[in-house]
C-alpha cells in the first residue's frame, strides 16, 4: 500500500550499550532518538483446545510485564499460585546467571573456556554448574515449571539466538533478565536507530557508499589491505576501485568469508559454518492491513499445540513447521490494544514471522528445497493459527510482502537465509563464534554472526569491541597515548548497577 514497514529486528533491549555508544562521542541518546519503555513486554496466546467450545475472547492469553510482581500475578491467574512462585524463583536464577555472565561473556572480546572460568570465579562456576553443564534450556525449564505453556513461553527465548530450546544451553534463561531490565519502543522503528547513527558518523567525517558492491577483500603481504568495490549496476571487473585501508572491518555474515565470496585470499579468515549448524531462518509477512478481534500489543506471540514438532521439523526434517509459532509486531498499538494516537486510521503496520530452516540456497530438485507450494501451505497454517486465536487480518496482494529463506539468502549471501549466524546449540556453542580478530591479519569482524552473538544490542556490542581493539592498536603505535573511550564497556548496565 505504499506504506513503509520496519521489517527487520524489532526488540530493543540492553539500552546501556547504546547509551555508551552515544556517550563515547559526547552525545545523549535521548537527544536523537525517542525511546519509550514498554510496560507490557509481550502478549502471548495459545490455540484454544479443539473440544473446549471457546468463542472469540476466550482464547488462553498471558501478558508479561516489566513489573515482576504484576507478571507473577498474571501467571497465578493463568496457571495457579504454585507456578507463580516458580516463576519468581526462575527470574531470580535468571538474574544471577545474567549478573555472572555479563562481564565474562557479553563484555569480553572473546571468551575462552578457561579464561571465562577464571573470570567467573568459584561462585560463578558453581552457579552455572548448578544449571547442569550439559543441560538444555528446555530441560532447565522443566525443573522450574509444571505448566507446559510456561515452558513453551520461556523456551522461545532460544529463538532469539536462532536456536532450538531443546538444543540451546540453559544459560539462555538470562534473556528473561534482559527483558525485565527494559524493552523499548523506538519511534520510527529500528531503522531510525541505524539512520541516526549514520547521521552522527557522517557529521564526524565518515563517508558512506551506498549502492556499492564489494567484490573482494584485497590481501597484500598476508594481511587485509583494502576492498575492491564497484557500483551495483556495473559489470564484473568494470569500473572497479580499490579502497586502501590499514584495517578492514567486515560486518556481514562470516560464512561469506569462509565460502570465498569475498575472494580466495580472504577465505582463511573464517571457518565455514556447515548447513547443519546454521541458525533459524524465517518466512515473514510485512503488512499494512486491517487487524481486528485480538487486542494486539507491540509484541505478540501465538503458540500452536505441538511445540516440539516445530523444532524437529526445522532442525531435523529441514522443512517448514507444521505447528509453527507466529510472532506479530504491531508498533501502532498500545498496551491496551488500542491504536496509538500518532497512528490514526483503520490499518496497522505489521510484521508477522514464523521460524523456518535455513535452506534458502537449496536448488529445486535437491533434498531440503522449500517448494513454493510448501511455503503457501505454511502461510495458510500460520494465518489459520492467528484466526483461531481471535486475530482477523484483511490480507491482499497489495498490502502484504512475503519474504522467504531464499530471499534472505540473497540479502545475506552464503547463509541459506540464516538470520543469526551459527545456531547456539550445545554448551560449547558460545565459544564457536569468532571474535573481533579474524584469522587474517588486518581484517576484523563485527555483526550478529560473531561474538557476543545475534540481536541488535549484541551486534552493537560487537562493533564496540572492534572499535576498542582498533583504539588499543592505535595506542600501541602512536607516540602519544590516546585517552580511554568515554562511556566504554565499563558503563554499568541496569542490572550490574544495582549489584553490590
Amino acid at each position: 500500500d505504499g506504506v513503509p514497514v520496519d521489517s527487520g529486528p524489532t526488540v530493543f533491549t540492553m539500552r546501556w550499550i547504546f547509551d555508551s555508544i552515544f556517550e563515547a562521542i559526547g552525545e545523549r541518546l535521548d537527544d536523537h532518538l525517542h525511546a519509550e519503555p514498554l510496560e507490557l513486554l509481550a502478549r502471548h496466546a495459545w490455540r484454544p483446545p479443539a473440544a473446549s467450545g471457546a468463542t472469540a475472547g476466550d482464547e488462553p492469553r498471558l501478558d508479561l510485564w516489566r513489573d515482576l510482581e504484576r507478571s507473577a500475578d498474571e501467571i497465578g491467574r493463568f496457571a495457579g499460585a504454585d507456578e507463580s512462585r516458580r516463576f519468581l524463583a526462575f527470574c531470580a536464577e535468571a538474574r544471577r546467571v545474567y549478573q555472572r555472565l555479563e562481564g565474562p561473556y557479553i563484555r569480553s572480546p572473546r571468551p575462552g573456556l578457561w579464561r571465562m572460568a577464571r573470570d567467573l570465579g568459584p561462585s560463578g562456576v558453581a552457579l552455572l554448574a548448578s544449571l547442569g553443564p550439559m543441560a538444555s534450556l528446555w530441560r532447565s525449564l522443566g525443573r522450574h515449571f509444571r505448566d507446559p505453556r510456561l515452558r513453551q513461553l520461556f523456551g522461545r527465548y532460544a529463538t532469539y539466538c536462532g536456536s532450538s530450546p531443546w538444543l540451546a544451553p540453559a544459560t539462555l534463561m538470562l534473556i528473561t533478565q534482559v527483558e525485565l531490565d527494559g524493552v523499548w519502543r523506538v519511534r520510527g522503528g529500528m531503522h531510525a536507530v541505524a539512520r541516526t547513527l549514520a547521521g552522527l558518523a557522517g557529521r564526524r567525517g565518515v563517508a558512506f557508499r551506498y549502492g556499492t558492491r564489494v567484490d573482494e577483500i584485497v590481501v597484500r603481504g598476508g594481511r587485509a589491505a583494502g576492498v575492491r568495490v564497484r557500483p551495483v549496476d556495473a559489470a564484473a571487473g568494470e569500473a572497479s576501485e580499490v579502497l586502501a585501508a590499514d584495517t578492514v572491518v567486515f560486518n556481514g555474515d562470516v560464512n561469506a568469508l569462509g565460502s570465498g565470496l569475498l575472494g580466495p585470499a580472504a577465505r582463511p579468515a573464517a571457518v565455514p559454518v556447515p548447513r547443519r549448524d546454521r541458525s533459524l531462518s524465517a518466512v515473514t509477512w510485512s503488512m499494512h492491513a486491517d487487524a481486528r478481534g485480538f487486542p494486539l500489543a507491540m509484541h505478540n506471540v501465538f503458540f500452536d499445540d505441538d511445540y516440539r514438532s516445530e523444532f524437529a521439523d526445522i532442525f531435523e526434517a529441514r522443512r517448514l513447521p507444521r505447528h509453527g509459532t507466529v510472532y506479530v509486531c504491531a508498533p501502532d498499538r498500545d498496551d491496551d490494544g488500542a491504536r496509538r494516537a500518532d497512528r490514526p486510521g483503520m490499518h496497522d503496520r505489521l510484521l508477522c514471522l514464523v521460524n523456518a530452516p535455513a535452506q534458502g540456497d537449496v536448488s529445486p530438485g535437491e533434498p531440503g528445497y522449500l517448494d513454493p507450494r510448501e511455503i503457501d501451505a505454511c502461510e495458510h497454517r500460520s494465518f489459520s493459527l492467528l484466526q483461531a486465536c481471535g486475530l482477523q487480518l484483511e490480507r491482499t496482494e497489495a498490502n502484504t510482502v512475503r519474504t522467504t529463506p531464499a530471499q534472505f539468502e540473497q540479502l545475506f549471501p552464503a547463509t541459506g537465509g540464516a538470520l543469526y549466524g551459527r545456531a547456539s546449540h550445545g554448551w560449547m556453542a558460545q565459544f564457536h563464534r569468532p571474535g573481533s580478530e579474524s584469522r587474517l591479519p588486518g581484517l576484523m569482524l563485527a555483526g550478529g554472526s560473531v561474538h557476543p552473538g545475534p540481536g541488535v544490542p549484541m551486534a552493537a556490542m560487537s562493533g564496540r569491541l572492534v572499535a576498542e581493539a582498533l583504539m588499543a592498536r592505535l595506542d600501541s603505535t602512536s607516540p602519544s597515548r590516546r585517552a580511554a573511550i568515554s562511556g566504554g564497556t565499563s558503563t554499568p548496565s541496569a542490572t550490574t548497577a544495582a549489584t553490590p
